[in-house]
């Protein structure tokens, strides 16, 4: 890692909860640098997008934008190799969102009021992610860490129980001058300039004006992963993962040719762990 300092954000709606938290932290990982506090999920994720961050805390509950949603947008902004989507750790009263995919490796949890022992284990998780951000990855690995989409989309479950996710099973795309209806399973990757976002099939190009941002929230994280933020790939067809001469991931798609790159704040998705 440099030796830049680490840089936060803490976000929760109580003033209380922010100094103790601030104050528990500053004992147990004294050189983090904590360069704004945030009173809810949209100052959170302007703070996040002004500061650039290396972690942002987040209370699951906040007024304007829960922790969730904050984390969603966070995710989507974009990133650099000056900059990654940092690490997220979720601050909660309740146990009950402290699902498997929180010891999986994509994002850390702690529950109020913060207890030093936690607090320790959560920063020495920390510590490794943003080291392992430095180091090389693996080749892609069915032990990969679960995506940070995948983990969202768990929690907005548990936070709204009767609003069960209706996932996009049709895509309608422009192929040529007539509309087509492409059956979501059928579509290989999405990828984004500017104005459209295009549509891989196996047998079919075809363009739509949705955002990767909003496709994001319609499709199943458990099938379509993000890659890069104008990037989502169908996880069944994935063929493997290379390297290119500037050491950057490509990710190959079965069936073609074609190479899709990985930005740095996806690479986790690719290591062994």
């Amino acid at each position: 890692m440099s030796n830049a300092p680490i840089r936060a954000v803490l976000a929760d709606d109580e003033r209380l909860m922010r100094e103790q938290l601030r104050a528990r932290l500053t004992e147990v990982w004294p050189e983090l640098d904590i360069v704004a506090e945030a009173k809810n999920g949209l100052e959170a994720v302007e703070l996040t997008k002004e500061h650039k961050p290396d972690i942002v805390f987040l209370d699951i509950r906040m007024p304007g934008l829960t922790g969730v949603e904050a984390a969603r947008q966070i995710a989507q902004l974009p990133d650099d190799d000056d900059w990654l989507v940092p690490e997220i750790v979720f601050i909660t009263a309740y146990d009950q969102y402290a699902v498997e995919a929180f010891e999986q490796g994509v994002a850390d949890y702690v529950l109020k009021p913060a207890e030093r022992e936690r607090l320790q284990l959560t920063v020495a998780r920390i510590k490794k992610r943003l080291a392992q951000r430095e180091g090389p990855a693996t080749d892609f690995s069915d032990s990969a860490p679960v995506p940070l989409q995948q983990l969202l989309h768990k929690l907005s479950g548990q936070m709204n129980p009767t609003g069960k996710p209706a996932y996009l099973q049709w895509i309608q795309a422009t192929v040529g001058q007539a509309i087509q209806m492409i059956p979501v399973e059928d579509v290989l990757f999405f990828i984004s300039d500017e104005k459209y976002t295009r549509v891989q099939t196996a047998k079919v190009e075809a363009l739509i004006r949705k955002p990767i941002k909003e496709l994001v929230d319609e499709l199943d994280p458990q099938v379509f992963w993000q890659i890069h933020r104008s990037t989502l790939v169908n996880a069944r067809a994935i063929d493997g993962i290379t390297r290119d001469f500037r050491g950057r991931q490509l990710v190959g798609v079965k069936g073609l040719t074609e190479k899709l790159e990985v930005s740095r704040s996806y690479t986790h998705l690719f290591k062994g762990m």
